[in-house]
């Protein structure tokens, strides 16, 4: 064990105590990324449904 383990105490026994309960910063931005891509699917699809109806009216 190290000066700074002592001295600062142990990673895994702060976790399981201090920080339990809360998201993880690679959960949050695992989250955040599954979000931006659901929300810029529903985006290109909405983008292309007007694509869509201008080239049906242009073609009338």
């Amino acid at each position: 064990m190290s000066l700074l383990d002592k001295l600062l105490g142990n990673d895994r026994e702060r976790a399981a105590t201090k920080y339990a309960g809360q998201e993880s910063a690679s959960d949050r931005a695992a989250r955040q990324r599954r979000t931006g891509h659901r929300r810029s699917i529903a985006k290109a699809a909405a983008q292309a449904e007007r694509w869509e109806q201008r080239d049906r009216r242009r073609f009338r």
